[in-house]
């Protein structure tokens, strides 16, 4: 077997038993692979309170309709309508709760083309030269001067997470998936942080380049 050909958890069985041989048995066993999920995460937006109270009226509250995998966060029963600069149209487009201290809209290539947008690759909460849209909820719309982007590839994790793949919150990782439409999608940013999952997010045309439905399995590694 070559080297390029042994996964972490090989290496890490082989030092750890040649190690424990030449101690007598006192290396501590391997930990625990942490349990992996990959979600596809479709078009969405974020909301502040007040733009929310704009699009729905004063004093309403979004209301959850679905958990998301990250306790505490939530699909909520709110939709609005998206305009882009072609005056075409997106509807249904879900908000995501609990309201954030910004308002984006995060959609795929293939959405930010037909609505004739160019947008940019970047995290949550980074507009910077990216395009805005019309919001239109049923009490109102709202101008977005920017924060339509395409949110790159990213990996949830927490310390335990974080200590087992030796990396730290802002590094870059990869995601192998495994089945027909096998690939390796690169540089996936680190948000590290405390109670938080261990979960990979892309989005649906890297679900679709993937045949993620049918997917044999993910493997995270730098």
């Amino acid at each position: 077997m070559s080297a390029a050909t042994i996964d972490r958890a090989t290496v890490e069985r082989l030092v750890r038993e040649a190690l424990s041989r030449a101690s007598g048995g006192s290396v501590p066993p391997v930990p625990a692979k942490p349990k992996l999920v990959v979600n596809v995460s479709a078009r969405h937006a974020h909301v502040t309170q007040e733009d929310l109270e704009r699009l729905f009226g004063k004093g309403h509250q979004l209301t959850p309709i679905k958990a998301l995998y990250q306790d505490g966060f939530f699909a909520a029963q709110e939709t609005l309508t998206m305009v882009g600069p072609r005056q075409r149209t997106i509807t249904g487009l879900r908000i995501l709760g609990p309201c954030r201290d910004h308002s984006q809209v995060e959609l795929a290539f293939t959405d930010a083309i037909f609505l004739g947008l160019d947008i940019p690759v970047r995290k949550s909460g980074d507009h910077r030269d990216s395009p805005g849209c019309y919001l239109i909820g049923p009490a109102g719309m709202i101008e977005l001067k920017r924060g339509v982007i395409r949110h790159e590839r990213h990996v949830h994790m927490g310390p335990a997470d974080a200590a087992y793949y030796g990396v730290k919150d802002g590094d870059r990782m990869n995601l192998r998936v495994m089945g027909d439409c096998g690939a390796v999608l690169e540089g996936l940013l680190v948000r590290q942080g405390s109670g938080i999952k261990l979960e990979v997010h892309i989005d649906t045309d890297e679900g679709n380049a993937v045949n993620y439905p049918a997917a044999k399995g993910f493997e995270l590694f730098k």
